[in-house]
């Protein structure tokens, strides 16, 4: 584990313990004590430095991980070769999911966002983002999986065809304060489909459960729910059901947004602080640094996000629209989740383009005290 020189909040007061990997019965990781947020001054960087004291590490040895849900105490996490991880205080199993198409090997496709409904327990669906190639053409499309004893199970295409391409493929699921899904999805490696209307890809997609178009979405008889997106990969809502996301910039100028319906955020047109029209300009975005933006949470007011190139954990202050550093030294980070006391996320290292350690990637667990919560507010 990479724990000499970590950065991190303040300090922190919890030891650093490893869950067990063996395969006994499942039992529930409980819910950390509520806890409040933490809050850093404009462009301050919030690391530590305290030796992993406020870090526990979950899981190790995941391949090339890419979402984290959570559901009745135990935690899930999708792999791009085609796998789920189930992870309990018992320790982590692994089951393959069993998929109607060739899963893709394009650079950063496979299977990619996963989406944990309510109701699981009992009707053992979930919903789930993965790429595949038919015929020489690369797709996306959005399904339903069951699990079962020894594998998962696509069992329903809710949406097809989703454009796909080198690379670009967007990938994040999530299900939304209205229960409908919402889906991030790159351009394909063609910049001008972002601005078409007429295509799937460089959205960000609104979709009934059942596959059907939502009725107020903003485009009549379409899924799309905002366009102009490079390659978007994560999204938060905030406590009053604002929807936020970050994306990848080109060359930089990586973005953070508010998305409302309808809207037009611009590429290929403009990016940073450029303006066209009425399209939209970010919240915040990266100027001439990278942080490659992955997944995003919220937690009490904050947006917390993972960052690959940036190779750190990261804090959108809402309030002043200021970003600072909140962890460093793991490598690449993918995705984020926040609970109850504090963020869950996973490294990247394993994907092709970090370096891994012989326990990477990981799913480590930062605690955040009660003293360093709400201070943004």
């Amino acid at each position: 584990m990479r724990f000499t020189g970590i950065a991190i909040l303040c300090t922190f007061f919890v030891i650093l313990t490893a869950c067990s990997n063996d395969e006994r019965k499942p039992e529930p990781i409980e819910p950390e004590q509520p806890a409040e947020e933490t809050s850093g001054e404009a462009g301050e960087n919030e690391d530590a430095g305290n030796e992993g004291e406020n870090i526990e590490q979950v899981a190790t040895n995941l391949e090339a991980p890419w979402a984290i849900e959570k559901h009745g105490g135990n935690l899930y996490v999708s792999e791009r070769p085609g796998a789920i991880v189930t992870i309990t205080k018992s320790g982590q199993t692994r089951k393959p999911v069993e998929f109607e198409r060739d899963l893709s090997q394009q650079s950063e496709a496979g299977l990619l966002g996963i989406a944990i409904p309510e109701d699981f327990s009992s009707s053992e669906i979930a919903y789930a983002y993965y790429s595949y190639e038919q015929d020489g053409t690369y797709y996306q499309r959005v399904i339903e999986l069951e699990e079962r004893e020894e594998a998962w199970h696509e069992v329903s295409t809710i949406l097809d065809r989703i454009p796909g391409g080198q690379v670009h493929q967007g990938g994040r699921i999530k299900i939304g304060p209205d229960e409908k899904l919402y889906v991030t999805t790159g351009d394909a490696s063609v910049p001008e489909n972002a601005q078409d209307v007429e295509s799937l890809a460089g959205k960000i997609l609104r979709i009934n459960t059942d596959g059907s178009v939502p009725e107020d979405n903003p485009f009549q008889n379409s899924y799309i729910y905002s366009y102009g997106h490079r390659n978007p990969q994560g999204m938060a809502w905030d406590e009053a059901g604002s929807l936020y996301a970050t994306a990848h910039g080109s060359n930089a100028h990586d973005e953070i947004n508010l998305i409302k319906p309808g809207e037009n955020y611009g590429w290929p047109v403009i990016q940073g602080d450029e303006t066209e029209g009425e399209m939209v300009t970010p919240l915040a975005h990266s100027g001439e640094e990278t942080w490659a933006p992955s997944g995003m949470t919220s937690l009490h007011g904050s947006f917390f996000f993972a960052t690959l190139s940036g190779q750190s954990l990261k804090r959108f202050n809402l309030k002043n629209e200021t970003i600072s550093t909140v962890l460093s030294d793991f490598g690449r980070i993918r995705d984020v989740y926040a609970d109850s006391g504090g963020l869950y996320f996973i490294t990247n290292n394993t994907d092709g383009r970090g370096s891994p350690s012989e326990e990477d990637d990981q799913l480590i667990f930062l605690k955040l005290p009660t003293n360093q919560l709400h201070e943004s507010q």
